[in-house]
């Protein structure tokens, strides 16, 4: 199965407020699902055939997993103008460069008393396999500077090959599937 996880996905603002709405999201608490998230994990699935790409969102009210045409038409929405405040980046990191490295304490998720500001997940925290409990930081951060870093006969390599993988705009992503398919 991992062979067929071409990537894992961050959704992120480059945004003062580090909030990015998405639609179809189970914690909302609106008829169109929409909510501002923080940050936001995705996995986008490469079928063995190599033209059929699912994604697979916990948080989705989608189908699971949803053909990633219809998700990022009626989860990204890429036709709805945003304020100029908001725009949505996307860090591609391939999935088991992405397992390996990546790590969360969940201390994100506390105020400064420690106490939780919304229910943690059930499953353990998440150890990178060098050891790190947390590391999140790294990859939620997007600077201007991330974006277009890599030299386009460079994107497949550095996805495939770069601990933080490649910050992608919202229309240089399905652009940058298509080609790896």
């Amino acid at each position: 199965m991992l062979k067929d996880l071409i990537f894992s996905s961050f959704s992120f603002p480059m945004t003062i407020n580090r909030h990015i709405p998405l639609w179809h999201q189970k914690a909302s608490h609106r008829a169109d699902g929409v909510i501002l998230w923080d940050y936001h994990v995705i996995c986008i699935q490469r079928k063995r055939d190599g033209d059929t790409h699912f994604v697979w969102d916990l948080d989705s009210s989608l189908p699971f997993p949803c053909p990633l045409a219809t998700y990022m038409s009626e989860t990204v929405r890429p036709s709805f103008q945003l304020f100029s405040e908001f725009q949505r980046f996307f860090r591609v990191v391939h999935a088991p460069i992405f397992l390996h490295h990546f790590a969360s304490d969940r201390r994100h998720m506390k105020d400064s008393d420690g106490n939780w500001t919304a229910q943690p997940p059930t499953y353990e925290t998440i150890v990178a396999e060098d050891g790190s409990v947390h590391n999140l930081n790294e990859y939620i951060e997007i600077h201007a500077a991330d974006v277009g870093k890599y030299l386009p006969a460079d994107l497949t390599s550095a996805v495939f090959s770069q601990k933080h993988g490649v910050v992608f705009g919202e229309a240089q992503l399905e652009e940058f599937v298509s080609q790896i398919s």
